[in-house]
């Protein structure tokens, strides 16, 4: 099998058009006089969340601790029935979120 004339057409460029290495950035172009952009209101407001959560911690570290102490301790226990409940719970939303996207 010979494969010498695919390499150059290989993932959609045509055989004479380079490639690109990875890591080098492509020429930018430089934009026109008086081009500018503006953000809504909206945006701005985003990014002001984005960044307030970002600051937000995702497990709260004390209840966590609590809760290691608890198991050290054997203190813990697993109520069966509501991990249950929540599993079915899970599984509701997921069918009803499949259900609405088809």
């Amino acid at each position: 099998m010979k494969i010498d004339n695919l390499v150059g057409s290989v993932g959609g460029l045509p055989s004479g058009e380079a490639r690109q290495r990875p890591g080098k950035s492509a020429p930018s172009a430089t934009a026109a006089a008086g081009e500018k952009v503006e953000l809504s209101s909206l945006a701005g407001r985003m990014q002001e969340i984005e960044a307030a959560l970002a600051n937000v911690p995702v497990a709260d570290a004390d209840r966590v601790a609590e809760i290691k102490q608890a198991m050290a301790e054997g203190r813990f226990k697993v109520d069966a029935s509501k991990v249950a409940d929540g599993l079915i719970e899970s599984v509701r939303q997921m069918i009803a979120s499949q259900a609405r996207r088809a």
